[in-house]
């Protein structure tokens, strides 16, 4: 006779039964799930959505916050292309773009590598690098950046004591953009932590035996450290071309946009547009133009990231394709 004995449920409840019951009670209705997302679904709905549309059917009219918007089709269009200054200001942002994007990918990088390192005090060092990019955006901040370049600032005070002649940073136009691009080479905070978590979870393996191999740290760099950082580095580049194109807050502070237009960006002569000129239909269509600019750039750089970016989850190197 078999010595097992089954465990039976006391005064005769079913424990299995009354959770099913319970689960069933909870899932009974598909439309749960659409009332927990409901605070967000009228959010995106409002905020995000309706601009969109209405920007989109704004940009085909005149349209100036007082008289009802006119239909003009694609006047605002062809206005555009034929206007000086958008395509001043449209190459003024795209100088802007190839300045800031490598300059801050390659410094934050430079600095992630730094501090990888195994030296007393890092975790201070880490905290201390990560502000600037908490206090970048701040007004006070870009204050202090004019002042700093200004004639007799600290940086002409710098130059002086080592002997060379004061840059009038601001009386010309691309001395006035390098100080714009310099300010956001500055906030390389946040790009550095994620190139730093990155550094982190590379294989020290590798390393190892690069090493055995007589591998010199240069090449390991190139070699090693870049083909492995390649997803993080695409990430970075992404997101970065993508805040470069909508950049506002500094050339707007500290230069209007001056001299002679020479930090002049898109989305100041939008914004002018909208709220200095009240030209609302023009401006929107801008925003859309800008828009397609930096999807088309995304685009190309998804496009590329199969040449150089390297995924080790796949087994295969940039480029490579299946057999």
């Amino acid at each position: 006779m078999s010595q097992a004995t089954v465990a039976k449920p006391v005064l005769g409840t079913q424990p299995g039964k009354k959770s099913g019951k319970r689960r069933s009670r909870l899932g009974e209705s598909p439309y749960h799930g659409l009332l927990y997302i409901t605070p967000w679904l009228i959010g995106f709905l409002v905020f995000t959505l309706y601009p969109i549309v209405a920007s989109f059917y704004l940009s085909f009219t005149k349209y100036d916050l007082v008289s009802a918007p006119k239909f003009i089709g694609l006047d605002n269009y062809v206005r555009m292309f034929k206007d000086p200054v958008f395509r001043k200001a449209l190459t003024v942002t795209f100088q802007y773009v190839i300045w800031e994007v490598p300059l801050k990918l390659a410094f934050s990088l430079f600095v992630a590598m730094i501090l990888n390192m195994k030296l007393r005090g890092i975790n201070f060092f880490r905290t201390a690098y990560y502000i600037p990019s908490i206090l970048g955006s701040n007004v006070a901040i870009a204050v202090l950046w004019k002042f700093i370049f200004q004639t007799n600032g600290l940086v002409n005070q710098v130059l002086n004591l080592l002997g060379m002649p004061s840059v009038g940073w601001f009386g010309e136009q691309f001395p006035a953009l390098i100080t714009i691009v310099l300010l956001r080479v500055w906030e390389f905070g946040s790009t550095m932590v994620i190139f730093l978590a990155a550094l982190k979870s590379l294989p020290q393996d590798v390393y190892e035996a690069a090493s055995v191999d007589g591998c010199t740290k240069f090449r390991q760099f190139f070699r090693i450290t870049i083909p492995l950082l390649s997803p993080t580095i695409f990430f970075n580049f992404v997101m970065q071309l993508i805040h470069a194109f909508q950049e506002f807050n500094a050339p707007y502070l500290i230069t209007k946009g001056g001299p002679q237009k020479g930090t002049y960006l898109l989305p100041i002569l939008i914004y002018e547009n909208t709220f200095k000129y009240y030209k609302m239909g023009y401006a929107a269509a801008m925003s859309w133009i800008l828009f397609i600019i930096i999807m088309i750039f995304t685009a190309f750089a998804f496009k590329g990231s199969k040449y150089w970016v390297f995924y080790s989850d796949d087994g295969k190197g940039a480029g490579e394709k299946d057999a």
